[in-house]
């Protein structure tokens, strides 16, 4: 697969990863740091290994998994791990992990010393397809997520499907509701097909054409002005579930599996105050269903789910903003609506599990 252009950098689909040993060569950093967590240094750390034997000259700096650690407190962790291991502004911080890693390393790298390099080695479905590629960096500030950031680009992206090997179902399924949200947003053609897919399976060239859609919107509208904020439909709920979940519930949910929540009560909103029709509602809620589990949710958490959206960076003057489907594969945003609309939706979603 030829590699995809992005925004001054570019995105390798490498099975072997020699593109990585390429980049490498040909680059003259003083000093190179891993960036992973305790899963991906046990998993995934072998396989640099063994597609790059020769590469031994590196530091490690492994963080604990999960979104809960993607705050200030590990990024100042990493911050003295470069610091105690002399980092200087010549040196390249790889990021090997999901969108945890991807983007807590981005962010401590656009940030240390003003900014050193980086580049973003995605292992999971869900950071290949979604974080790794954009620009973006980010942590979590309290219980408010990836407020807290920078547009910085990096050096290059290096994507392995052997890294998806690695994964266990759940993970997969979950990354897949970022494929189903690029369908959604962009393209009809491709829902149809991914709607045949075998999630835990995928194709290459169904992630390389989900980066394909991502990478067209990113280089569109880069510092999300405008139609980058599509990319957002299902996130504004699905953020705030996810939150409340990661606070609640003995085994939170997975960010795919909260997306996919936000995704049927944003396509409702859709349907009542956009221009989705009645059909494709109903044949994208089947769909997702079909993948994802369900949750349940009394209307007692009503009130902190709204308070997570107030928070969203995608709100303009206290309004709690939205990208709205008019059709499956296309997607409209800037639409803002008033508290007892986005209730609606809750309601509606409780109603589908109860029916």
């Amino acid at each position: 697969m030829q590699p995809i252009q992005s925004n001054g950098y570019s995105v390798f689909f490498d099975h072997t990863l020699s593109s990585l040993k390429d980049f490498l060569d040909q680059s003259s950093y003083s000093k190179i740091f891993f960036l992973t967590d305790l899963n991906t240094s046990e998993h995934c750390m072998p396989l640099i290994g063994k597609y790059l034997p020769h590469l031994d000259n590196y530091d490690i700096i492994e963080v604990d998994p999960g979104e809960e650690n993607k705050n200030i407190d590990y990024c100042i962790g990493v911050w003295h791990m470069l610091l105690d291991f002399g980092a200087d502004r010549n040196s390249l911080l790889i990021n090997l992990g999901g969108g945890v890693v991807t983007d807590m390393g981005g962010f401590a790298a656009s940030t240390y010393k003003r900014g050193i390099d980086f580049v973003q080695i995605p292992t999971t479905l869900l950071s290949q397809v979604d974080a790794s590629v954009g620009g973006k960096t980010g942590i979590d500030l309290g219980s408010v997520k990836n407020i807290i950031g920078t547009f910085t680009q990096p050096k290059a992206v290096f994507i392995s499907t052997e890294f998806l090997n690695t994964l266990g179902e759940r993970q997969l399924v979950s990354g897949f509701a970022e494929v189903v949200k690029h369908g959604l947003i962009a393209d009809r053609a491709y829902f149809d097909r991914i709607k045949t897919a075998n999630a835990t399976k995928l194709e290459p060239e169904i992630i390389y054409h989900s980066v394909e859609i991502k990478n067209h919107v990113v280089v569109t509208d880069p510092y999300e002005k405008g139609l980058r904020k599509t990319l957002n439909f299902g996130h504004t709920i699905g953020h705030a579930i996810e939150t409340y979940s990661l606070k609640t519930d003995k085994s939170p949910l997975l960010h795919g599996e909260a997306i996919a929540v936000g995704m049927i009560c944003e396509a409702y909103l859709s349907h009542k105050y956009n221009k989705l029709s009645g059909g494709e509602l109903d044949e994208l809620i089947a769909f997702i269903r079909s993948v994802f589990p369900d949750y349940a949710f009394s209307k007692e958490i009503y009130q902190e789910v709204l308070d997570y959206m107030k928070n969203d960076k995608k709100n303009l003057q206290g309004n709690i903003g939205f990208a709205l489907l008019s059709e499956i594969g296309k997607c409209d945003f800037n639409i803002y609506l008033e508290e007892e609309k986005i209730i609606e939706s809750l309601d509606f979603y409780n109603e589908l599990l109860i029916n």
